[in-house]
């Protein structure tokens, strides 16, 4: 008879997981990590916010988790004495663990793993170590059911950093306050992307607000480092991860019944590579039709292009 641990998929990669102050997740998430028992663990923590009455504990607690690594697991910790914010805590954690790691897992406290997911990771760093063209594996599908080709996963342009996993030389490039680029080049190179100008639109406010330090998104510059590298994502056909963390206590899913709060975990039976390495850009642009609400938008353009043809005299 297989003991219960043999039961679950043990994974090869070394696993970083960010905590904060939502222990209840923290602990819920973790027990997944268990069953797939990584070597290597890091767990990083950023610290208290002072005008937060009482998160120096729930903080506290959720550091905890390390007390429940019960497998033989050589364990690292990145706990932070000050509140440094998402943008800055979770980007130097992510820094931190490709200095001692050539590739790897990266969960966040809110993100869910099927047990599968760790296998679909471990398979496809391995495939693409060495592809140039393809910087980002996420667990994440956010398609609503919607397939894409016949593989078991399809190639973006869009990353998505809901359970994800990726390689050094990637992360190398990483600019957390986009130094490197101005604006008056950036919507050219993103309409060649995404030829759509309200989808353009969208990505140049985004742009403009994180150089403004508007956005405190560490994930955002990870988007546009991709774009501008022309970068592959790998997203698998089927959900792999569940954010459980929207509602009150949230850092970024405030709202409880947004469009992506209900969306399925499932386990991948097998890993079907794509014929072709094509971004799906009908796939992208349904999570743009959502996130940037383009039907009102373009609604509203039509709505406002009829009353100045009426003011002009000229038929609809």
């Amino acid at each position: 008879m297989l003991h219960t641990d043999e039961l679950y998929y043990q994974t090869k990669s070394p696993v970083l997981f960010v905590i904060f102050n939502r222990p209840d997740t923290t602990f819920e998430v973790f027990e997944e990590i268990r069953k797939a028992k990584p070597a290597r663990l890091y767990i990083s923590g950023d610290g208290p916010r002072a005008h937060k009455p009482g998160e120096d504990v729930l903080c506290a607690e959720a550091r905890s988790v390390i007390n429940r690594v019960d497998w033989e697991c050589e364990v690292k910790t990145l706990f932070n004495n000050k509140n440094w914010g998402c943008k800055d805590a979770v980007s130097a954690a992510v820094t931190w663990f490709f200095d001692n790691e050539e590739e790897g897992i990266i969960l966040e406290d809110d993100c869910l793993p099927s047990n599968s997911f760790f296998r679909f990771c471990d398979v496809l760093l391995e495939k693409y170590r060495d592809d140039t063209r393809v910087r980002h594996i996420t667990g994440c599908n956010l398609q609503q059911g919607k397939k894409w080709g016949t593989g078991s996963y399809y190639f973006s342009n869009r990353t998505h950093v809901w359970g994800w996993a990726s390689w050094r030389r990637v992360w190398n490039d990483y600019d957390k306050n986009l130094t490197r680029y101005e604006g008056e080049e950036i919507a050219n190179q993103i309409q060649n992307i995404y030829p759509d100008p309200l989808v353009v639109e969208g990505w140049m406010n985004i742009f403009n607000e994180v150089k403004a330090g508007k956005i405190n998104s560490w994930a955002y510059p990870l988007d546009f480092i991709n774009f501008f590298n022309n970068g592959l994502v790998i997203i698998p056909n089927e959900n792999l991860i569940k954010n459980i963390g929207f509602g009150e206590g949230a850092t970024n899913t405030h709202v409880e019944d947004d469009f992506y709060a209900d969306n399925e975990l499932h386990e991948l039976d097998e890993i079907i590579d794509p014929v072709f390495m094509v971004p799906e850009k009908q796939a992208d642009c349904f999570i743009f039709d959502n996130d940037f609400q383009l039907e009102k938008k373009r609604r509203k353009e039509k709505s406002i292009g009829r009353k100045i043809k009426r003011l002009l005299g000229v038929s609809a």
